[in-house]
């Protein structure tokens, strides 16, 4: 399993991508879409929502089981991705690329996120 090494991770499997003008991408990893099995529901937070980092702010339903979705950041909504609410098989075949769920512009810095390595290491226990 590869865990792009521009991103910072959360131990809940949410991505965070480098921040740009103040917002950041957000998904969930592929380890967690593997987990999940084939995500068939996206309920994501709406652009103007307030996220807070830990907390939950959507869920993503797979044949399997019903998942919370956490924020690993905190701030405001800014985007959502409208292709996973339309196609949420998205988040199984491109977690890191077209399965992106949302950004936040920031409210100070991410806390607590892992680097590749240490996100690799937290999933192989």
């Amino acid at each position: 399993m590869s865990n792009p090494q521009q991103l910072r991770y959360s131990k809940e499997h949410e991505w965070v991508s480098p921040v740009e003008d103040g917002v950041a991408t957000i998904g969930i990893t592929e380890f967690a879409a593997n987990a999940l099995g084939d995500v068939v529901y996206a309920e994501l937070p709406a652009v103007g929502d307030t996220v807070a980092a830990g907390e939950t702010c959507g869920e993503l339903e797979s044949t399997k089981s019903v998942s919370d979705l956490y924020s690993p950041v905190s701030g405001e909504v800014t985007e959502t991705n409208q292709n996973v609410v339309d196609d949420p098989s998205l988040v199984n075949s491109a977690p890191f690329e077209g399965g992106w769920l949302f950004k936040v512009r920031l409210e100070g810095e991410p806390a607590d996120l892992l680097s590749a390595d240490e996100y690799a290491a937290h999933t192989a226990g």
